[in-house]
């Protein structure tokens, strides 16, 4: 049987109405108040319309994957829709003369993988750093993936192309701080660059210098809180230093002492505006007190042990969990429901997580594939 054609409005042309009696403008308005998951099964044209680019988008995972076992291992991109629970491929990013091969493993470091730094930032995917196979970095500019566009796009270019840096984001501008160019250079290992992805046309823009080289060991988020940037030197429960950058004063300050002696893992806020450390010898889900300086704990379960990333948003804090310097699965903690819940994202099959990034769901038009 044929498909019917949809519109740009999530309507089928000559089908049925949303809403038997009501204008399909009028049902459109109405729908739009109930969560997708309850109109994902009830008929095909409701489900067309929740994917459609006139439907509000809910947010949906976007995962930087590896295969298992693979001798030469490569990186792909894909989405997991939480309503269908299906995941899909993300289209490959642009060749470019100037972007290199993003290398995940290489022979000098058995024990680890290499380092893919990528940040969530006005609604889209941003790749900012990786490591090529003779060791240089491998992005002189961002490659950034729109999903409302389904498209990949080149920000502008980075005044010093790094890796193993700090890379984050705070009020919608992304930073990238201190880490190694082709070459290790205090002047790099000091230096910070500012891009302002709000504003069309902006460039990197050279901000305040850190103190000393020491932040360029690995790469290490810097996580963006009230206004601030927050970043420690290194990961796991070594001794580590920490600062926080005010984007607003231009100024960098010791991180406060509760703040560091908490961080022992992955680091998120959700909505900027709430911090959470994932533990990762002891696989507990901690939030920062800022008014006490500590860290209260909101879940500890067994399977976070082992916690690589984490990213914060809606009221979930996604970690993805892994041993032996490899990636892993991905799980969703609801740190805002009374009991807390925790559950696995079952990833494609033959897969290993690297990094889980939640952003609004793509639209689809073509419903020939499987939603």
């Amino acid at each position: 049987m044929k498909r019917q054609r949809v519109n740009n409005e999530g309507e089928e042309e000559g089908g049925p109405p949303l809403i038997p009696g009501l204008p399909d403008h009028i049902a459109h308005l109405c729908l739009t108040r109930i969560h997708p998951s309850i109109l994902f099964p009830v008929s095909h044209s409701w489900r067309r319309l929740i994917y459609s680019p006139s439907f509000p988008p809910f947010s949906s995972l976007y995962a930087i994957l590896s295969p298992h076992n693979h001798h030469h291992p490569t990186i792909q991109f894909f989405n997991f829709d939480p309503i269908s629970s299906h995941w899909h491929p993300l289209p490959p990013p642009p060749s470019h003369p100037s972007l290199h091969h993003l290398l995940l493993r290489h022979p000098s470091f058995l024990s680890r993988n290499l380092s893919i730094q990528s940040v969530s930032a006005a609604g889209s995917l941003v790749l900012l750093a990786g490591t090529t196979h003779n060791l240089f970095p491998a992005l002189p500019r961002p490659v950034i993936f729109n999903p409302v566009t389904n498209s990949w796009a080149l920000g502008p270019s980075l005044t010093t192309p790094r890796r193993w840096c700090a890379a984050g984001v705070c009020r919608g501008a992304v930073y990238v701080a201190s880490g190694i160019g082709t070459h290790f250079s205090l002047n790099v290992a000091r230096s910070m660059e500012k891009w302002d992805t709000q504003k069309n046309g902006s460039q990197w823009e050279k901000k305040t210098a850190l103190k000393d080289g020491r932040f360029s060991r690995e790469a290490i988020d810097a996580v963006g809180w009230k206004g601030k940037l927050c970043m420690v030197n290194v990961k796991g429960d070594a001794a580590k230093e920490g600062v926080v950058y005010d984007v607003e004063k231009d100024l960098w300050k010791e991180m406060p002492e509760g703040m560091l002696a908490g961080w022992r893992g992955p680091v998120a806020a959700m909505d900027e505006e709430v911090m959470f450390v994932v533990d990762e010898v002891k696989g507990v889900v901690r939030r920062y007190v800022e008014e006490q300086d500590s860290w209260e704990e909101v879940l500890e379960d067994e399977r976070l042990k082992g916690a690589e990333q984490v990213s914060a948003e809606g009221g979930r804090v996604c970690v993805v969990c892994g041993g032996g310097g490899g990636g892993g699965g991905i799980f969703v903690v609801d740190v805002v429901a009374r009991p807390r819940r925790i559950w696995v994202v079952e990833l494609p099959e033959g897969f290993e997580a690297i990094a889980v990034h939640v952003l609004p769901r793509m639209p689809i038009t073509d419903f020939s594939v499987k939603v």
